[in-house]
């Protein structure tokens, strides 16, 4: 019988955020890439960290981990007060208060498992994603927490004029997380949105929203894409290059970014949100065809 394991997200009120993890470099040149993937997958799950972390929010609900970690079974259930299972895509609210939202982290930094809401299951569960019934690995760590922002949906029916009218990916919209902690994979956190950055993904359109947690020390002082350039220097030129290049390894063509190759600022990374916001409560009001989708 599979494994199930109950635990709460963080439930503390104070903000506090240490860490001794060892930064490794944000870039990793291409000619090393590929003969590094195997080893950085091996050696990715052996690492040990130490830090610690004070999440400043408590959403009422619990996650139930179910099957064994790098696993086909393996999912990351959502439940409530009463231990019924809810959808982290669905069921979490999107804002949580004026500018600040509700981030749901799907990949802890510097891990390689491409874990990610299952859309299309009951009740969305975390899963790591698989192509042709295999475990799928980024060919090297990610240096984020990377996520997710619930009740939102990047519209595959729609164009989009600002980015070369490319169609929305089919999935809610994606969180890089630049603070310093790593995350837990379910954990739900309060961030403020910082810039946008439209990756085109073979011609399909998936906005990363990079934001800060505000129990991160250095969240006070980053409001804009100026504040991260100069309290995390090169930090969005490394989110970008990292996602252009990720698939390259595997002998596919970079990725392209739209808005003239560059970060968006804060307000457009808000209209980014909202308009996902709205297309996603025209899909669960069914006024969109919902395919495949699990709306539950």
């Amino acid at each position: 019988m599979a494994a199930v394991t109950t635990r709460a997200i963080a439930m503390a009120t104070t903000s506090s955020c240490s860490t001794l993890i060892t930064k490794s470099p944000l870039l990793v040149k291409h000619k090393l890439l590929a003969r590094n993937a195997l080893n950085l997958r091996r050696s990715s799950s052996k690492r040990s960290y130490s830090y610690t972390c004070s999440a400043i929010y408590n959403p009422d609900v619990l996650v139930k981990e179910e099957g064994q970690p790098q696993t086909l079974d393996y999912r990351v259930f959502f439940l409530n007060k009463s231990g019924k299972k809810v959808s982290p895509w669905h069921d979490i609210p999107l804002r949580s208060g004026d500018g600040v939202f509700n981030y749901i982290v799907e990949i802890p930094k510097e891990s390689n498992a491409k874990m990610e809401v299952a859309t299309d299951e009951l009740y969305t569960p975390i899963k790591q994603d698989t192509k042709k019934g295999k475990l799928r690995y980024y060919p090297y760590n990610i240096h984020w927490n990377y996520g997710l922002l619930p009740q939102t949906w990047e519209d595959p029916s729609y164009s989009n004029s600002d980015v070369e009218g490319a169609f929305g990916d089919n999935d809610p919209v994606d969180v890089v997380e630049i603070g310093e902690c790593r995350r837990k994979i379910g954990e739900v956190l309060k961030v403020k949105p910082l810039a946008a950055l439209a990756m085109i993904d073979e011609g399909e359109l998936d906005w990363k929203i990079v934001a800060i947690s505000l129990d991160d020390p250095k969240a006070s002082l980053v409001n804009d894409v100026d504040d991260v350039e100069k309290h995390f220097p090169g930090t969005l030129t490394a989110i970008r290059d990292w996602f252009r290049d990720y698939k390259i390894p595997d002998g596919k063509p970079a990725n392209k970014f739209g808005l003239g190759n560059k970060a968006a600022n804060k307000d457009y990374a808000l209209k980014v949100i909202e308009e996902t916001n709205e297309s996603w409560t025209k899909l669960i009001k069914r006024s969109i065809p919902a395919g495949e989708l699990s709306l539950v």
